[in-house]
């Protein structure tokens, strides 16, 4: 019996003094996983299927922000109007910004021979390998100040996390090989910018301004991708993709669902690269 009560003392007290954190979106959560580890409790804010622009927190999230220690904050748009609410809900959470570090680029929402583009900087900083190296780095170091008696534990996490970042950007350049500097692949949404650049590519955004393309708009782009060979169109789940099935039956290409959103950030990437890689 005194086993049993010994043993309940030490899982209360273990999950009484793990971390309770928020995360903005999917791919963020698992970072803040990788590193934290048992030690932290993870709450997503964004749920899947949504898009991060316009999201609503529900009532049972506002309570998880409540007992928060920590959120990390990631740039999306979605923050702007929450995170000043979030704070005044729960006072003693520590707001981290994990993008500290990054240097962030601009986010072209139409192509600048058609329409004038429209700077904005892009939000997407975790579809680069590079960046979400400084993005864990960032969270290892709020963690080990919430919780610095644990720093040996996180920090044996990072750095098994920052293999796997190291690897994901070795097999990327190696799916890439015979990819000459400056192909261009085509996307709905304006989303893979960082990734693009890391690698050498250009992304040729279908969406204008935020919105589909007019009809003269959709001619010029369906011309612009047969002159650059376009092999796929990426869409994703959040946005409808009516006009990507247009172009891509004209070209006779095919329409690749995939998410910045998606929790498998590492295999995400590797799917896109062997998409735009030429085909043997």
């Amino acid at each position: 019996m005194k086993k049993i009560i010994t043993l309940l003392i030490i899982t209360s007290t273990y999950l009484f003094s793990s971390l309770h954190v928020i995360a903005s979106i999917l791919p963020e959560e698992t970072f803040i996983k990788a590193i934290g580890g048992d030690r932290v409790n993870v709450s997503l804010m964004v749920l899947p299927g949504n898009s991060p622009h316009t999201y609503e927190p529900k009532p049972s999230q506002m309570k998880e922000v409540a007992r928060a220690t920590l959120y990390f904050a990631i740039g999306v748009e979605f923050e702007n109007v929450w995170l000043p609410k979030f704070k005044n809900l729960n006072t003693k959470m520590h707001i981290v910004d994990v993008t500290e570090g990054i240097k962030k680029r601009l986010m072209h929402t139409a192509h600048a021979h058609l329409h004038e583009t429209e700077k904005m900087l892009d939000p997407h900083v975790w579809t680069s390998p590079a960046n979400v190296k400084i993005i864990a780095h960032n969270i290892y170091k709020a963690l080990i100040k919430a919780d610095p008696d644990h720093q040996a534990y996180y920090q044996e996490h990072l750095k098994a996390f920052l293999k796997t970042i190291t690897e994901t950007d070795r097999q990327i350049k190696a799916i890439l090989k015979y990819s000459p500097k400056g192909t261009k692949f085509m996307v709905f949404h304006p989303s893979w910018g960082y990734f693009a650049h890391d690698y050498g590519l250009i992304q040729l955004p279908v969406e204008i301004e935020g919105k589909n393309p007019k009809p003269r708009e959709l001619i010029a782009l369906i011309k612009e991708a047969k002159r650059e060979n376009i092999k796929a169109i990426f869409t994703q789940p959040e946005f409808s993709d009516t006009v990507a099935k247009t172009i891509a039956n004209e070209l006779g290409i095919e329409v690749i669902k995939v998410s910045p959103m998606d929790a498998h950030w590492s295999q995400n990437l590797l799917n896109i690269a062997h998409a735009i890689a030429p085909k043997e």
